[in-house]
């Protein structure tokens, strides 16, 4: 049996975004592949919150907690500001909240399902 793909091939080959812009989707699902940086965006859902209280509420070191922080804001997904000595941290945008409940709504799906 012979199929002709070559309509839905052209279609797909248009569509398909570059290497590049792939590559940093998938470097920036990749950060999402940690569960202390998922359980710190979980913890900004509500308020933007200082190192100390996200380190308070995870029971972790200051030092861990900045140090995800980082790589949390390299990858754009947290913004911070300052309020004298303190840094408050909290979710860049409206995408990032929508990508984490995305998740636990497929997660939760699924479970039900079983």
């Amino acid at each position: 049996m012979n199929h002709n793909h070559e309509a839905t091939l052209g279609k797909v080959r248009h569509d398909l975004p570059t290497d590049e812009l792939l590559c940093d989707l998938s470097d920036l699902f990749k950060i999402f592949g940690d569960t202390t940086r998922v359980k710190i965006l979980y913890s900004l859902f509500e308020a933007e919150l200082c190192v100390c209280a996200i380190a308070e509420l995870l029971g972790m070191t200051q030092s861990a907690i900045s140090h995800q922080l980082k790589t949390l804001k390299t990858a754009n997904l947290v913004g911070n500001r300052r309020e004298g000595k303190t840094i408050y941290y909290f979710l860049s945008d409206d995408h990032v909240r929508s990508i984490v409940a995305q998740g636990f709504e497929h997660l939760i799906e699924e479970r039900k399902k079983k």
